[in-house]
């Protein structure tokens, strides 16, 4: 059985670590080593995750028999419109196909309504499968983007988009 949790300050090791494990498998034939590293170092080292915390981003664990095997992360990016973004959804390599995606998917949806969200976007990179997940759960493209995150390297994505 899977139990979601809040995460806490003391849980984001276990975000970094999980990250660090889904990472080369979800992006070794889309990106560079060099790129993956750089983005896990600049995105997940625990200042970054601390500072998106402060700043109202909500982390969401996974876990299987006391096992952490994924998380999600999410907040409020327009007010104004209720949009919310869905930045980060990883899941242990071997727990692929087993719906832990779609339990943390379910719960970020869950938890975005009863903040009020009324629409939930992401970012995923063009050739990543997980472009299917996501479309199978009601998302749409909205729109293509390259973001250059420095050191030469971009993010070539598209902004997907769901209505909640």
């Amino acid at each position: 059985m899977i139990y979601l949790r809040k995460a806490k300050e003391e849980d984001l090791p276990i975000i970094r670590t999980i990250a660090e494990q889904t990472w080369p498998t979800a992006y070794d034939d889309i990106i560079s080593q060099e790129q993956i590293a750089f983005m896990l170092e600049k995105m997940y080292n625990k200042g970054e995750l601390l500072g998106q915390m402060l700043q109202g981003h909500h982390f969401i664990i996974a876990s299987e028999l006391e096992k952490e095997v994924g998380f999600a992360g999410f907040s409020v990016i327009d007010s104004d419109t209720h949009t919310f973004k869905l930045h980060k959804l990883y899941v242990l390599p071997k727990m692929h196909g087993k719906g832990v995606g779609k339990i943390l998917m379910n719960e970020v949806v869950s938890q975005v309504k009863a903040q009020g969200g009324k629409f939930l976007q992401l970012n995923v990179n063009r050739a990543n499968k997980a472009k299917d997940f996501y479309e199978k759960a009601d998302f749409k493209i909205k729109e293509t983007v390259d973001l250059d995150i420095g050191n030469g390297f971009y993010m070539n994505d598209y902004v997907m988009e769901k209505e909640l």
